[in-house]
């Protein structure tokens, strides 16, 4: 199917051919008919994109000091190559899509392929959209007035915050889409409108729905309109719909409104507030927040779990229904706003005239319907990509390393998948659930195919080896799918969430008999070099030894996908894993002992692990979520027969007393991830021995989940 795309790293837009999403549970896959491109939103983007590399800068400040933060403790090179690999990703544009049912996903009734559906879906083919995100379209509301809904909803929750009564006077700023449909829904309210913009045609326009109107381009000032339009009592709400850098539409708001008026930004603005402005009027401001509550919040997006209307009547959704219902009964009239028209294949000349000169307002992309192009050409899963050598098209030869990647997030594309290239493992297949992520990664990394189809990577013949890089809730059940398929599998830690999923593993893995597919977790601190020469060292110390592990892990909010025992197992079990398994393979002998604590008052992600080994040696992961960035993330502290060596963030490593060695420092950080993933492609390729244990992959999950429980249950 085909799918706009736009470069953030040069501003330039494309029209790819992108796998068909893969529809999920609670999810509707849904076959596009129109999009409508939002000019400002789109803009902004387009614009971000051809900026150099000062200009976006200076438009993050706070992405600035993040990556100034990670230079500190990462170094330069890994902290550049971070930020490009994040620039070098594609943006699927777009948030205005109706069309028509494709499938239903599990656990939805009362759908069926055909129904008219809007969503915040993508310029694309087709797209898979959340229930919590969609709404039925009125059979007398066609294709093309359905595609403003999600920007009706824009529009509408700046209204509801603004909270209107019938003869207020309002003020809306910028006659864009947004503020035009502002307009409308404004004067449907009841309420007399003043609109501002310097452009005449959206003048005419908004004066042709009921607005009075200022035209800023023609020098009239704005405060004494509003003034003289308030009958001297001053305007009861402005609503900022403009999209610019200036201040002075927050200013000129202030100075509009009655004492305790109400101002809302709906679009964007600059925000440097004058205090005495909004202190002698008691000004009330706000920011909307999109189509209205329910945005950002995972559980009610993603999860599908709906507000109480008894307690929140208008969540986005029903923001949708509403605008529908506007259009439905000819109160809303989008017709006027719709200026250009595009097929999808055509849609680079739509972007041209967005980040052009010309004028535009309502640009509609139109999509072929099933007479031109079936619903099952749409539905390809699978897409080929040029192949970059002449052997690729070839089954792998016995014993080597043919590559099946689950996975296309920011860790493969940065870390996973350049290791694995490097290695010269054949890179076969990369699957994504949305379909963009692994077009990107299958171009970048020279991959034969990319695909939505998951089941179908499993089934490849032309696949040895599986490399799992999802998120953590599915990877026990994708370890066992790729053993019972008699692949080798690597998965990026942990390898389950729960201790019952491990005995699944071991079960999986027992059924293939006396030479089972190597199982691999990505534990690439072991395969460090300075842990491979601190390894060397402990060996010729004899005794217990006392090892310290500090990691300055940083906060992460809450309600991060990562914090959610049910997703992400919570940090302990999905990251601090990487630091037992550390001390595991530095002592060599099994753990016997867990204890933890955690601090009150916290998520689970500020906590001491104690553990204690089968030789005598203790040692100790302190995973603090508390601690300054301007720290090492990591640090390693060795205690053994009066020596100590001190490894700081995998660049310096120190030993003190120790002979023969004084320090080993690397000029760039390296955690072992290319060592790692070299060793697993070479045990597939040879036959050998898989480069961790299996029983130590088991004993060292098994020592985390306890860990992470016993922390839970310390507070």
């Amino acid at each position: 199917m085909k799918q706009i795309l736009q470069s953030l790293k040069n501003g330039s837009t494309e029209v790819a051919e992108v796998p068909c999403p893969a529809v999920k549970r609670g999810h509707l896959l849904v076959r596009s008919s129109r999009t409508l491109v939002s000019v400002g939103t789109e803009r902004m983007l387009v614009e971000f994109g051809k900026a150099g590399w000062i200009d976006k800068a200076r438009q993050q400040p706070d992405k600035v000091r993040m990556v100034l933060d990670k230079i500190k403790t990462d170094g330069l090179m890994p902290t550049l190559e971070a930020v490009f690999n994040k620039l070098d990703q594609p943006l699927p544009l777009g948030y205005c899509n109706v069309g028509r049912v494709m499938e239903a996903g599990s656990g939805l009734v009362g759908y069926a392929p055909g129904d008219r559906i809007v969503s915040n879906g993508k310029h694309a083919e087709a797209v898979c959209v959340p229930i919590n995100l969609t709404a039925r379209v009125p059979d007398n509301v066609t294709d093309d007035e359905a595609a403003f809904t999600v920007l009706g909803a824009i529009a509408l929750q700046g209204i509801r915050l603004v909270q209107p009564t019938l003869g207020e006077t309002v003020v809306v700023t910028g006659l864009g889409l947004i503020g035009l449909v502002t307009v409308q829904l404004l004067r449907a309210h009841g309420c007399r409108v003043l609109g501002l913009d310097f452009d005449p045609e959206k003048l005419a326009l908004a004066k042709k729905f009921g607005a009075d109107v200022v035209n800023l381009g023609a020098g009239e000032d704005p405060v004494k309109a509003a003034q003289a339009y308030s009958r001297g009592r001053g305007v009861d709400a402005v609503i900022i719909t403009a999209s610019t850098k200036s201040n002075e539409p927050m200013h000129q708001a202030a100075l509009m409104c009655r004492k305790r008026g109400r101002i809302v930004l709906v679009g964007v603005t600059g925000l440097e507030l004058s205090r005495a402005d909004f202190f002698e009027k008691e000004i009330t401001f706000q920011v909307s927040c999109s189509y209205g509550p329910g945005r950002y919040d995972a559980n009610y997006e993603e999860r599908g779990n709906d507000y109480p209307v008894g307690f929140v009547r208008w969540t986005e959704q029903r923001n949708f229904e509403a605008v529908l219902d506007m259009m439905s009964d000819g109160r809303l009239d989008v017709k006027p706003l719709i200026s250009h028209r595009f097929a999808i294949t055509d849609a680079e000349s739509a972007y041209e005239l967005v980040g052009g000169g010309a004028p535009s307002l309502g640009i509609l992309l139109e999509y072929p319907d099933a007479d031109k192009k079936s619903d099952s050409e749409v539905r390809r899963t699978t897409v080929e990509l040029p192949r970059k050598d002449a052997g690729a098209g070839a089954p792998p030869a016995r014993g080597n390393a043919s590559i099946g990647f689950i996975g296309s997030g920011n860790y493969a594309t940065a870390v996973l998948i350049p290791a694995f290239k490097e290695s010269g493992a054949r890179l076969r297949t990369v699957a994504s659930s949305g379909g963009v992520s692994g077009v990107h990664a299958g171009r970048k990394f020279g991959f034969e195919a990319t695909t939505t189809d998951t089941n179908g990577v499993f089934a490849d013949r032309d696949v040895n080896a599986i490399v799992i890089s999802t998120r953590h809730d599915s990877h026990a059940s994708m370890v066992c799918q790729a053993l019972r398929a008699g692949k080798h599998v690597f998965v990026e830690k942990p390898i389950a969430l729960r201790t019952e999923e491990l005995r699944e593993i071991e079960a999986a893995r027992g059924a293939c008999g006396d030479r089972p597919p190597v199982v691999m977790v990505g534990f690439n601190r072991r395969f460090a070099p300075q842990v491979v020469k601190l390894k060397s060292l402990l060996a010729g110390a004899k005794g217990p030894k006392a090892f310290v592990m500090t990691v300055n892990a940083g906060a992460i909010p809450g309600e991060h996908w990562t914090q959610d025992r049910d997703a992400g197992g919570g940090r302990i079990v999905g990251e601090g894993c990487h630091f037992i398994d550390l001390l595991r393979f530095l002592v060599g002998e099994s753990i016997r002992t867990v204890r933890a604590h955690a601090m009150e008052a916290t998520a689970d992600d500020t906590v001491s692990i104690d553990l204690g080994f089968a030789d005598g040696s203790i040692g100790t992961v302190h995973y603090f979520a508390n601690g300054s960035k301007a720290f090492p993330k990591e640090r390693l502290e060795v205690f053994a027969q009066g020596r100590v060596i001190q490894l700081d963030n995998f660049r310096k490593m120190t030993g003190f007393g120790w002979p023969g060695f004084s320090k080993m420092n690397l000029w760039r950080q390296d955690k072992g991830q290319k060592a790692c993933a070299a060793a697993f492609v070479n045990a597939v390729a040879t036959g050998g021995a898989s480069p961790i244990p299996f029983e130590e992959l088991i004993e060292v999950a098994e020592a985390t989940i306890a860990a992470a429980d016993l922390a839970r249950t310390s507070k």
